[in-house]
């Protein structure tokens, strides 16, 4: 691999395939690493519309459509696996990367572990819920292997893909919508907006799923849990106060831009990236300091050593899959693995009131973990 191709695979993957020129040579094989749990997983896909709001970005559409994944435990582990971007999704996130000679529809061969719309498992009213928001400009996708992850931990989870926020969405009946808000996201007030029409976004997903999904009742409506990467995670706690039914948060790399300025007592947990070479010191964020002393449950501060920004998503994996050194010193699957198992600790703990000492005080397992105040 080239200097200029290197430089250029690990540009687009760091922002999800944004601009860059490259010179392609042989086509990789991609795959996410396997399912931890013991439960098969499922999944399949929801057309969502709200129509009591127009769109976020878009506001001469007079509702709101949404694509969301979802990821469950599943009576079957044999049959055809999902897809994990539709072929006008890996074509735009290709081209989007200067990465036009790659096949286009390269990104829809990625081996996924989860079968898709198999039928769900459960006794009624037993699983909890967690809600997934990816990165701006992230496809919804780029959480796959978190969420498989947790469904086979017995988890429903919805990843929620909002509209105009990404490089493009697919929708059922073909239609293919590009990413309308990086055009105003450079003007005063975006991120506010933004933190806010996800607000909406979530809260219309909870109240859409019981009537949309086959399993959903299976679904424990008292054990709901958000959380997300980057800009999905940087507006959990707004979420949190907006919907009083997510009873646990999580805040993977991303930044609050709607500060807190009122107490919220639950669960909350914070895994934040300290970057090599880092010009500041370690549990200095100063966004989690502002919003820490409003956070009156239970809470956990955790920084993890030699990442950086994409390593907590498929986008980590994927890099090093493409031989793409993104300038961490931890590798993508091992970022993966802690990520997964700080955050299944955190939901088992929070959502099934089962004590992980993993949440306790550093762990030898994982020495790339500090424990900030």
């Amino acid at each position: 691999m080239t200097a200029m191709r290197t430089l250029a695979v690990a540009t687009a993957l760091t922002v999800a395939f944004s601009a860059a020129p490259a010179v392609a040579t042989a086509e990789p094989v991609l795959s996410l690493p396997g399912p931890t749990g013991h439960q098969p997983v499922g999944s399949t896909s929801l057309y969502l519309k709200d129509t009591s709001r127009p769109d976020t970005w878009v506001p001469s559409v007079p509702y709101r459509e949404l694509m969301v994944s979802l990821f469950y435990p599943a009576a079957r582990s044999h049959g055809p696996k999902t897809q994990y971007v539709t072929p006008a999704e890996s074509a735009a996130l290709l081209e989007d990367g200067g990465l036009t000679d790659l096949p286009p529809d390269l990104l829809t061969r990625i081996r996924t572990n989860s079968v898709q719309n198999a039928r769900p498992a459960g006794r009624p009213h037993s699983l909890p819920l967690v809600v997934l928001s990816p990165g701006f400009t992230k496809p919804r996708a780029t959480l796959t292997a978190l969420a498989e992850d947790l469904a086979s931990h017995g988890y429903v989870v919805a990843v929620v893909g909002h509209t105009y926020e990404n490089y493009g969405t697919s929708f059922p009946d073909g239609r293919f919508l590009g990413c309308a808000s990086c055009e105003v996201d450079h003007l005063p007030g975006f991120w506010e907006k933004l933190a806010q029409g996800r607000a909406a976004d979530v809260s219309f997903v909870l109240d859409a799923l019981p009537r949309k999904w086959r399993g959903a009742r299976l679904i424990d409506q008292s054990r709901i849990a958000m959380g997300g990467h980057s800009a999905g995670g940087g507006s959990t706690t707004t979420i949190m106060v907006a919907d009083d039914r997510i009873k646990a948060g999580f805040d993977i790399d991303g930044r609050a831009y709607i500060p807190l300025t009122a107490d919220l007592d639950r669960p909350f947990l914070y895994l934040i990236k300290y970057p090599p070479g880092a010009p500041f010191p370690s549990c200095s964020e100063q966004f989690v300091q502002d919003d820490w002393q409003y956070l009156t449950g239970w809470k956990r501060w955790l920084t993890l050593n030699g990442a950086q920004h994409p390593s907590f998503t498929d986008i980590g994996l994927l890099a090093d899959q493409l031989g793409v050194d993104l300038g961490a010193t931890v590798d993508g699957a091992r970022v993966q693995a802690i990520t997964r198992a700080y955050i299944g600790a955190f939901l088992d703990q929070n959502l099934r009131g089962k004590q992980r000492p993993l949440l306790a005080a550093p762990s030898p397992k994982y020495p790339e973990i500090e424990f900030c105040a």
